[in-house]
Order: structure tokens, then sequence, then C-alpha cells
């Protein structure tokens, strides 16, 4: 059996598309995910499984389920585990004003952006991206309504979900358990 991290977009957002983590958890144990822990209320969902063409198989499930679509990115739990491990924002000096974010793009895309990039105001960098993996640091001393997503839709498209760099050791912490 292969863990995976199943990252769920734009659930219990503002009100909208209400997922209750118990009902989600249920949800996909009936696909036949073993071990179906899910974390914080913003569809982070760890789990084990053997099967193939997970990724689809969970949307058209959750579609189904929840009645709207819930776009899923997965990735392989070694995955995340070997980002946390080489830690992207070791160097990244961190005040109460700085934010660190990690974007998991649904596929690979093709850009023609030079990293690390700045954008004009200079409250949004985006310092690496590796595979289908984009790190990026939000200053909100500079802006405290900087365009971050804006600017990852442009470059990469809106197939994508971002995590806080805090979420991401919490799910290292949570699969160790």
């Amino acid at each position: 059996m292969t863990k995976y991290v199943a990252l769920l977009r734009g659930i219990n957002v503002g009100g909208h598309h209400k997922v209750p983590m118990a009902e989600l958890r249920v949800a996909l144990e009936k696909l036949n995910l073993k071990n179906v822990m899910t974390l914080l209320n913003s569809g982070n969902v760890l789990f084990e499984s053997d099967g193939s063409d997970l990724e689809n198989t969970i949307e058209e499930h959750l579609e189904k389920t929840f009645g709207f679509p819930i776009p899923t990115i997965l990735r392989k739990y070694k995955t995340i585990l070997a980002l946390y491990a080489n830690n992207p924002f070791k160097n990244i000096k961190v005040t109460k004003e700085t934010r660190l974010y990690v974007s998991f793009l649904k596929n690979e895309v093709d850009t023609d952006l030079e990293l690390p990039y700045k954008s004009e105001d200079h409250s949004f960098e985006i310092i690496k991206k590796r595979n289908s993996t984009i790190c990026s640091v939000l200053d909100l001393s500079v802006s405290k309504t900087p365009k971050a997503m804006d600017a990852l839709e442009k470059f990469y498209g809106k197939e994508l979900t971002t995590r806080n760099w805090n979420t991401v050791e919490r799910i290292v912490k949570k699969a160790t358990e």
C-alpha cells in the first residue's frame, strides 16, 4: 500500500461548499481507501491505497456524494515528506508579517517565468518551483492585500491548490502519529 495526501480545493471557504470532515472520511472509505485521516477543515486527507487513477476516482465520487465538483490534487506522502525534509524556506527570514506557502499543481505547467519572481510591490515572491510544486513567500508588511493568487494563476493556471507551510508541517506530523 502507498500512503497519499489528497489536497481538496475550494471546500469550507467563506461558508461555501461545506464538507464536514467526518462525512468526507466516510465518503473516501467507501472507495476502499485505508487509514483515512483528515486534517484541519480545509480538505487535507491522508490515506493508503494500492489503487490506480485515484485522483479522478476521488473527484468523481466526491462530486456525486456532495453535489458539487471538488478539485482534488494527489501527492504521494513521500513527496510531501521530502519537501518538508528539504525545507525550501530555511533561508527565509520569517517575521510575524511573513507567510510561507506551497502550491500544488494538478499537472505540470510550462512557463518561461524566471525564478525567483517578485511582484512589483515586492509583497509576493515565488522562490522555487520543482516538478509540480511552487514555494512562495508573502510579506504582509508591504501590502495587506497582495495579489498572490492572481500571480500564481496567471503563470500556472487555476488547477492548483495552496497550503500554508504550517499545514504541510502538520500533515507530516499527523502521518507519523
